[in-house]
């Protein structure tokens, strides 16, 4: 990615408003949920940047923002990566100190009056966010993650994806689709000609993902689109609704 396009692309991931657009918005009783975009910094093969988590991610909560009244929060870009460690440019911070920084995060909202918060997940490999959602939710806060494999498998059909969840794993069909729509100018050349499967992964928390494949390829990017990058987020806005419902309901929680 060139300097250039390394700076339209982070500018597309940070939210622009001011302390008084802040202010504005927190007079709105609507805006009660706070929307937290997670990434990672890890390989995507040779045809999509390090940052590809964190770009599907705001991706995603920019397509929420612009449906429902939430406040955007700016990504963390650096988070649990460690089956990719066997590539150049990965980065990974403990699933610990992940769980902090979420946990300070939301505890942070609470004192500046925003109850909710809704941990937009672009990274497969941060299992711990179930369990900083379990704890909160077991203390009585309100947080969820989002989107859940249902809701990922509603925008994969709606989509007209091809591959099925299960084998398309990493750098794949529906990662590269979302880039050709929202970012086409990290795509590189290549993306084409870079299926590779690999369905029976159940050594992979103990190998790595370096034990499955040579490229970092797990999926079928050549079936990518923008086409169909536009409609994955479109259906996963959609399924948003029910979990600020969720958050923002003023009696019992179900």
């Amino acid at each position: 990615m060139s300097g250039s396009d390394a700076r339209t692309a982070a500018f597309g991931v940070v939210p622009t408003d001011t302390t008084e657009d802040v202010r504005m918005r927190g007079a709105d009783v609507s805006v009660q949920v706070a929307v937290l975009p997670v990434g990672s910094f890890e390989q995507h093969g040779p045809f999509l940047p390090l940052a590809t988590d964190t770009l599907v991610a705001c991706a995603l909560a920019r397509e929420i923002a612009a449906a429902y009244p939430v406040h955007l929060l700016p990504p963390v870009t650096v988070s649990c990566s460690h089956e990719h460690a066997a590539w150049p440019g990965t980065v990974s911070i403990s699933a610990t100190t992940l769980h902090a920084v979420v946990k300070d995060i939301a505890a942070s909202l609470r004192r500046s009056g925003i109850g909710a918060l809704v941990v937009v997940n672009g990274h497969g490999g941060n299992y711990v966010l179930g369990n900083v959602v379990q704890e909160a939710s077991a203390r009585g806060e309100k947080v969820a993650l989002f989107p859940a494999a249902e809701d990922w498998e509603a925008a994969r059909e709606r989509a007209g994806v091809h591959t099925s969840l299960l084998t398309d794993m990493h750098a794949g069909e529906i990662e590269t689709s979302i880039l050709l729509h929202a970012h086409p100018e990290c795509v590189r050349p290549g993306y084409e000609s870079a299926d590779f499967t690999a369905d029976d992964r159940r050594h992979l928390l103990t190998t790595g993902m370096s034990a499955y494949t040579e490229s970092g390829v797990i999926g079928c990017p050549s079936l990518g689109s923008a086409e169909k990058g536009k409609a994955l987020l479109a259906s996963l806005a959609d399924s948003f609704g029910p979990y600020a419902a969720l958050l923002t309901a003023t009696e019992g929680r179900g």
